[in-house]
């Protein structure tokens, strides 16, 4: 079963998203038709993704070898915040719904940062905040923007301060999970109409960044829940580690593991159905897709992608070195498809249109993706169907209003 929060093609079947699914459909199949015809291309629909990640920052205060993003992190590239803001104006006013801030750095570091999330809460758009927790002072004064709908998660991966300083390698050494866990109360009482969640990314021997031994976690999976529990969070998100593929992309190695793969999804197994007796009416344990198909043993089965990836029309990643088509190929060259200012305003938009367009066309994601356990597999292939569909009416059933644009 697919976990609710990535269920895209229910997502996008909300009668809020069905019509940019539509348009998108739509002008497939028109292109499909015109090349068919020997006719020129129709051009692509005037409208934005529907969901972006945000970048707001590479810079970092941690030093994790399991972070996915560890290329790319502390480098010279930066949004200019007028400009960026403009962006954000000209995505809203196409279609924008909702923007994920995380990844490429800490967004608590961005200068300005609360009053960023008021612009984006001002422009009417669905918010949520992935942080390490660190700037606990930061993250109260951005609460009081966020609302019902919205979400905040820390990514903590551990029960214990001991594993999680040493995974994590804080600049600040007076830094710990007991200190970050004492602003939740703090920031609940602030505002308790968003959800936060605890992120646990499960860490297995002979999980690797660069060659470098990433410490294994498995063992305090049951630990962490009991303290995000205690803490006040209102779930914590179980994960596998990602690691980078040597063409860029991010995946899930479990063939890696020191020991038998057998044996690892055992013991996880084990920590997580125990994890689970922890929830309640207050608490949730959520096991994320791949997660979920890691332990049924069926994640290969994620790998197979057609060749178009439709998803990079509808979600897309924009970051200070540039706009990407997917988070898994944040930073990868040929995934880019347009500066940090892609889009902001209409002159450039309608060029990053076209640029979007010929990405489209020339990255075949069944070549580029074929390693990667890719959560948006089965929405491509549903979006796939649509638009080999010979009506010439669009017909996307409809769906249950979840209120949910994050994709």
């Amino acid at each position: 079963m697919t976990e609710a929060t990535h269920d895209f093609s229910a997502k996008l079947r909300q009668p809020s998203l069905r019509e940019p699914v539509a348009n998108y459909v739509r002008w497939r199949r028109a292109l499909a038709h015109a090349r068919a015809a020997g006719s020129p291309d129709p051009p692509p629909p005037e409208q934005a993704p529907i969901s972006i990640n945000l970048d707001l920052t590479t810079a970092c205060n941690y030093r994790c070898d399991h972070c996915i993003d560890w290329e790319i992190l502390n480098s010279r590239e930066q949004h200019d915040d007028t400009r960026l803001r403009a962006s954000i104006e000209t995505l809203r006013a196409r279609g924008l719904r909702s923007v994920i801030l995380i990844g490429g750095g800490e967004p608590t570091l961005y200068p300005g940062f609360a009053s960023f999330v008021g612009f984006l809460k001002a422009q009417g758009l669905q918010t949520a905040i992935v942080s390490n927790g660190s700037r606990g002072e930061r993250l109260l004064e951005a609460a009081e923007h966020l609302g019902e709908g919205d979400w905040l998660r820390l990514s903590l991966d551990a029960g214990s301060n001991e594993l999680f300083t040493a995974m994590h390698k804080p600049a600040s050494k007076s830094l710990s999970l007991d200190g970050i866990c004492e602003w939740i109360p703090r920031i609940k009482a602030r505002n308790p109409h968003f959800e936060i969640g605890f992120s646990y990314v499960i860490v297995w021997q002979g999980a690797s960044r660069d060659e470098v031994p990433i410490l294994e976690n498995i063992h305090e999976i049951v630990a962490a829940t009991e303290r995000a529990k205690r803490s006040g969070f209102d779930y914590i998100s179980l994960k596998p580690v990602l690691e980078r593929s040597q063409e860029g992309a991010e995946v899930m190695e479990p063939e890696a593991a020191d020991r038998s793969l057998a044996s690892v999804i055992e013991r996880i197994r084990e920590q997580v159905d125990a994890a689970q007796c922890l929830a309640d009416s207050r608490f949730s344990v959520r096991v994320s897709t791949n997660l979920r198909v890691l332990e049924e043993g069926s994640w290969q089965e994620l790998r197979k992608q057609p060749r178009v990836c439709h998803m990079q029309a509808l979600r897309q990643v924009l970051s200070p070195m540039g706009t990407y088509n997917c988070p898994a190929h944040r930073g990868v060259e040929k995934a880019k498809f347009g500066s940090a200012d892609a889009w902001s305003d209409d002159t450039m938009a309608g060029f990053t249109a076209g640029q979007l367009a010929d990405l489209i066309d020339r990255f075949d994601a069944s070549v580029e993706c074929r390693n990667v356990t890719c959560l948006y597999n089965s929405v491509n292939w549903w979006l796939e169907k649509q638009i080999e569909q010979p009506a010439d009416a669009i017909d996307i059933e409809a769906g249950e209003e979840r209120l949910d644009s994050f994709l």
